[in-house]
């Protein structure tokens, strides 16, 4: 866990009124910077100094707390969250933080209860599934895991890293066309870290995998095994699976005519897609934000430079190469991403449980 400012601007938004001056406010910044540093003993010295400037404010007990754990004391770390608990004065992050002591110490049991725990209390907190789940993935529950991650997506859907572990399982299974969806998204939500590169190039490498060309006029498209149309119990109405029946159906359509997989090809289908979901009315029963949010990016004339930023990791040679050509087309794209923001809100985003299974009622 790493420390963010967060933490500091909910110290003084949520704390009341300091009782004589700005001084525990100023211990406080210090013993941030101190933290970041790793000098985690004077750190711990501040923020007990501010404690007793300001005891009453929950916010520098958790920074106490966290920076024990940083410190590798998790005992120490598990008693300060504890104090917090007790003063009902705990918000989500302090349960994060106590669960993941108890995983560093080896108690994955207590971690799960832990996050559980802060879960009846903080419902919509896309932290706690997170740290859940991969819990969950240590114990080998990845059926578990998955769940936690997609259930995080549902309560906190601009936090980004359910996103990337349910990304990361959907496109190691035989339904990578989730991993497609979620990994786009995580991209987006966390466009400059480690992790996204990671991402971009697993999405690149599973459009070079499922697309392949099995003659000079053939091609399969294989991003889901979900196949079967389901029936209501009274029999008037279909289900139909997103996967098979919109996903692989628009990518065949949209591919035709390509003859490799690279970020030209790429971009070219991927554009194709749009305009074949929007036009052959696919969208009429599987509409979602992110399809909607490729269909503005296209008429804002900003795909094809979002298509080659998005995969870029899959074929960086390729991709520097177009830069080269298009540096004005990516400065103009970045712009425009951070003037228009996300294509997903907390009320509008997608998931799996909204596109799959579709009813098609009879004689529709």
């Amino acid at each position: 866990m790493k420390h963010k400012l967060l933490f500091l601007l909910l110290l003084f938004a949520a704390a009341p009124a300091f009782p004589q001056s700005e001084r525990p406010k100023e211990l406080v910044q210090k013993a941030i910077a101190l933290m970041d540093e790793g000098n985690y003993d004077a750190s711990i010295a501040t923020l007990e100094e501010a404690l007793v400037l300001d005891p009453k404010n929950p916010n520098i007990e958790y920074e106490l707390a966290l920076a024990y754990y940083l410190k590798e004391d998790y005992s120490k770390a598990l008693d300060a969250t504890k104090k917090l608990i007790k003063t009902k004065k705990a918000f989500d992050q302090v349960y994060q933080l106590r669960g993941n002591s108890y995983d560093m110490m080896g108690n994955r049991d207590k971690a799960l209860k832990t996050y559980e725990a802060g879960l009846k209390k903080f419902p919509s907190s896309g932290p706690l599934y997170l740290e859940k789940g991969i819990v969950l993935l240590k114990e080998e529950q990845n059926e578990q895991a998955l769940a936690t991650f997609e259930a995080g997506i549902a309560a906190a859907p601009l936090h980004p890293s359910n996103y990337y572990w349910a990304a990361k399982l959907f496109l190691g299974s035989e339904e990578e066309v989730w991993g497609m969806l979620y990994g786009e998204l995580f991209r987006v939500l966390e466009p400059n870290s480690e992790r996204s590169t990671e991402i971009s190039k697993l999405l690149y490498d599973t459009y070079k995998s499922e697309i392949k060309y099995t003659s000079d006029t053939s091609m399969s498209v294989s991003f889901s095994k979900n196949n079967i149309i389901g029936f209501s119990k009274k029999g008037s109405s279909l289900n139909l699976p997103f996967g098979t029946v919109a996903y692989e159906t628009t990518l065949a359509m949209s591919a035709a005519g390509t003859r490799q997989i690279d970020l030209a090809s790429l971009n070219k289908i991927r554009t194709s897609f749009v305009q074949n979901f929007y036009k052959n009315e696919i969208n009429t029963r599987f509409d979602n934000p992110l399809f909607q949010w490729q269909q503005t990016l296209l008429n804002e004339q900003q795909l094809e430079a979002y298509n080659y930023w998005l995969l870029q990791a899959g074929n960086p040679e390729q991709y520097n190469s177009w830069l080269e050509q298009n540096q004005a087309q990516l400065d103009a794209f970045v712009a425009w991403f951070n003037e228009n923001g996300q294509p997903i809100s907390k009320d509008s985003y997608v998931h799996r449980s909204k596109l799959d299974n579709i009813s098609l009622t009879a004689g529709e």
